[in-house]
């Protein structure tokens, strides 16, 4: 059985090298106009071409999201927007809309085309359908157990199915949320989420003459009862990949540089079987995140809200990256501050993961010795005592 592809999120250029460079076979990243990120930096057409060509020049994919509810006026700039992505051969679109579709055939017949979680397969005759309709992958509901995800993909051999596997997830039906519009007039159909359900609540108690504000606590922990946990499958990847899933996709196009390495890194190394589970999982307490769950894998779930006050911070800092490396000097690009003296830590793809070294001496550009790094994005010469490659990232605890 051919092993599933690894998906990862891409909010810019450089978050886009970096998902590569940390193991993903593919990404999905937006444009300016149609993605349901509105609000992450997103690609320009020129960024988005230069993306794809540098993808295809290591043997990865480019998948672009164009995934909102569109209205009528955006058909006009959406026929261009699908023609230039034909011509500058993104591996596939990612589409929720039935008109999108079809105008993607029409104009960029020879791009593949990819339905979207928001769509809410839940049964393998809504896939199948879907596949009649000329997509060649659909992206299953978050809601599915593992039975039906298998039930799905005995039905549809032909069709690929695509399943998250780690990252933020809303109080929703796979994304269909109106809390947004209601109390922002910000349409999370639209991208424009104001995640409304991390917000801390009172319940109000109102007459005709006064307004009582009470407070709301459940289970003593809080008020934050609309906020998910984040999902975490990375030991269930080998029952998704006997179900018949194609693709292990992970959320998280406006999370940090650092969020994206830590957790493709540790997926990748899941898949490839070379760390033990164990590691690959105290890996995912090194980022900022919510407590996390398995969601509906088992099948329903009544446990996956986070009634706590949003995300738990990581057990790490990010300090820095590496950008060159010779002899035994590494430079590095400073992140968050340091002293000499403090132990640093190495995130990497390569073999000096989880290698760790006592910052010694450091110097600027020009030069001059430095003991404490406090200047953002200054670039800085350290020894270490064994090899860090470019793209490395450092860390503390």
């Amino acid at each position: 059985m051919q092993k599933p592809e690894l998906l990862a999120p891409a909010g810019n250029p450089e978050k886009l090298k970096t998902a590569f460079l940390y193991g993903a076979d593919a990404v999905y990243a937006g444009g300016k106009n149609f993605s349901l990120r509105q609000y992450a930096e997103n690609f320009s057409l020129e960024e988005m071409a230069k993306g794809i060509a540098t993808a295809h020049s290591m043997g990865k994919k480019v998948y672009v999201t164009a995934n909102i509810f569109p209205k009528n006026s955006d058909f006009k700039e959406a026929e261009s927007y699908f023609s230039a992505l034909g011509e500058m051969s993104a591996d596939a679109v990612l589409v929720t809309d039935p008109g999108f579709l079809k105008l993607a055939k029409k104009v960029a017949g020879q791009m593949k085309i990819h339905i979207s979680t928001q769509a809410n397969t839940l049964n393998k005759y809504t896939a199948a359908f879907w596949a009649e309709q000329g997509a060649s992958r659909v992206v299953l509901a978050r809601e599915l157990p593992i039975d039906d995800i298998a039930e799905i993909a005995a039905f549809n051999p032909g069709l690929e199915l695509e399943c998250f596997v780690h990252g933020a997830m809303c109080v929703s039906y796979s994304g269909r949320c109106l809390l947004s519009n209601y109390l922002s007039e910000r349409d999370a159909n639209r991208g424009e989420c104001v995640q409304a359900c991390r917000w801390k609540y009172k319940l109000t108690e109102v007459s005709r003459d006064e307004s009582n504000a009470l407070e709301l606590e459940e289970d003593g922990r809080g008020t934050y009862i609309l906020n998910s946990k984040d999902l975490n499958l990375i030991h269930r990847l080998d029952e998704l990949k006997a179900a018949g899933v194609s693709s292990f996709k992970i959320e998280g196009r406006m999370k940090s540089v650092y969020y994206l390495a830590t957790v493709v890194n540790a997926y990748r190394r899941a898949l490839d079987g070379c760390a033990a589970i164990g590691t690959l999982e105290k890996e995912l307490t090194k980022i900022n995140h919510r407590a996390y769950t398995e969601a509906y894998f088992d099948g329903l779930n009544d446990s996956t809200l986070n009634y706590d006050a949003g995300q738990e911070a990581g057990e790490y800092d990010f300090i820095g990256v590496v950008e060159e490396y010779s002899g035994n000097t590494a430079v590095v690009e400073m992140r968050n501050r340091f002293k000499t003296g403090d132990e640093l830590e190495v995130l990497s793809p390569g073999d000096s993961f989880l290698k760790k070294f006592v910052v010694g001496k450091m110097t600027d550009e020009e030069g001059a010795e430095v003991t404490d790094a406090k200047i953002v994005q200054q670039r800085l010469k350290i020894e270490t005592p064994f090899r860090l490659y470019k793209g490395d990232i450092l860390r503390r605890k």
